[in-house]
């Protein structure tokens, strides 16, 4: 038996290789086929005017990143959207467990909640401005009203997953409701809260920067609508090229790991 797991192990490592391997080329040759028609388009469709090629992006960010500003730039933008998703957070979290565990409040919460949620993200980002101005609290409020919807409905479809058979079984064991909110609740509603805050982050990251873009005194909108005052789209697409960067990094190196390690009890299909 152990030698014919040995053997299986060793038919499936070279496999999951290959698979990793055509993974990495698939992804390089997407990236070498988008800037080999970024290029194309930047000099033959329209002229590099109007339309930087990616090296001329490329050396305008580098140059950004040596000045210091990427980091104080990205410093007031994430700063924002991290107190607008902790208030999204304390609204859209009891909302969630009172619809997942009433079917009173679903009623009542569930339609503005859905109707929260459709609004258009440019929505939020004029109605900041109109309320608040030029400032702080704009990007703050349009980040919370974005994410809530997202995190309340997740909540609240986690709790109404939960196995009503589970929690019968821990009270017949006479377990505690701490240990049934750990091993039973938890584990249960983690998932589909990590989905919708991961869904939600993403929508609040265009939003806060539209937000900028129309009324803030800093942050990455801002450099963008400055950017664009001094007609300079070589440093608007910059300032966006680093946007992207930054995203990708943080969803590969911050957001896929914290998945992978709220859910290392979960059998992976690579493994098996």
């Amino acid at each position: 038996m152990g030698n014919v797991a040995v053997q299986g192990l060793r038919v499936r490592a070279p496999g999951l290789a290959g698979r990793r391997w055509r993974q990495a080329g698939a992804v390089v040759i997407g990236w070498a086929a988008f800037f080999g028609v970024w290029a194309f388009a930047s000099e033959v469709l329209f002229n590099p005017y109007r339309l930087p090629g990616p090296l001329t992006v490329a050396d305008a960010m580098w140059t950004i990143v040596k000045s210091g500003d990427v980091v104080t730039t990205f410093k007031a933008s994430l700063g924002k959207i991290f107190l607008g998703f902790g208030l999204a957070a304390v609204l859209g979290g009891p909302i969630g467990f009172l619809m997942g565990r009433s079917r009173y409040w679903k009623a009542f919460f569930h339609d503005p909640v859905v109707v929260a949620g459709s609004v258009p993200g440019i929505t939020y980002a004029v109605l900041a401005l109109v309320i608040f101005g030029i400032g702080l609290e704009g990007p703050i409020l349009a980040v919370a009203l974005v994410s809530m919807p997202f995190i309340a409905l997740n909540v609240a479809a986690g709790l109404e997953s939960v196995d009503s058979t589970l929690i019968t079984m821990s009270h017949a064991y006479r377990r505690r409701r701490t240990e049934i909110l750990r091993h039973v609740l938890i584990p249960t509603i983690t998932p589909f809260v990590f989905a919708g805050v991961r869904l939600s982050f993403a929508l609040a990251w265009k939003v806060e920067a539209l937000t900028e873009v129309f009324g803030s005194s800093d942050g990455i909108g801002f450099m963008i609508r400055r950017s664009y005052q001094l007609f300079s789209v070589t440093d608007v697409l910059a300032w966006t090229g680093l946007f992207v960067i930054f995203m990708l990094l943080l969803e590969r190196f911050v957001l896929v790991r914290l998945e992978r390690y709220l859910f290392r009890w979960r059998p992976r299909e690579a493994a098996a």
